[in-house]
């Protein structure tokens, strides 16, 4: 039986594949559980609208992303926390919150999956950060700042 994966299965498939599987499956499993619809001509048509669509929006995403990328060599941005004596930062500071700092100062958007960063940055000062999107790289730096007592 031809099916539509509304979700994505182990060992089956992804969300919106169109894919044979036993009959018994498909109605004893998939069609229950909501994973699985039955791949209609109208069903068919319309994940491959779905999935047109989503590809245009994902081609915008991506020359956004390179344009992001060019602006990103002379970004600085400043990020302050609570240190200790030693200017070390009492809690790390994660591509989650590098992400944050850059929306919020430069209105650069950007998915912390593409930021390169080994560990967490917890000193005092300047630290270059890396970006890879695809097989571009650029960096930006971060500058961490102690909060004043």
């Amino acid at each position: 039986m031809k099916v539509i994966l509304l979700k994505h299965i182990p060992k089956t498939g992804n969300k919106h594949d169109i894919i044979n599987v036993a009959d018994g499956f498909a109605i004893n499993s998939l069609f229950p559980k909501g994973l699985a619809e039955r791949a209609t001509p109208g069903a068919i048509k319309r994940v491959e609208e779905f999935k047109l669509g989503e590809e245009a929006v994902k081609t915008v995403k991506e020359a956004l992303l390179l344009k992001n990328l060019k602006e990103l060599n002379d970004v600085k941005i400043v990020i302050s926390g609570k240190a200790n004596d030693k200017g070390h930062f009492f809690a790390g500071i994660h591509k989650d919150e590098i992400i944050h700092a850059l929306k919020e100062q430069k209105q650069i958007d950007m998915d912390a999956s593409h930021i390169v960063l080994e560990k967490a940055l917890k000193e005092i000062g300047e630290h270059k950060v890396d970006v890879k999107v695809q097989d571009k790289t650029s960096h930006f730096t971060v500058e961490l700042v102690a909060l004043e007592a």
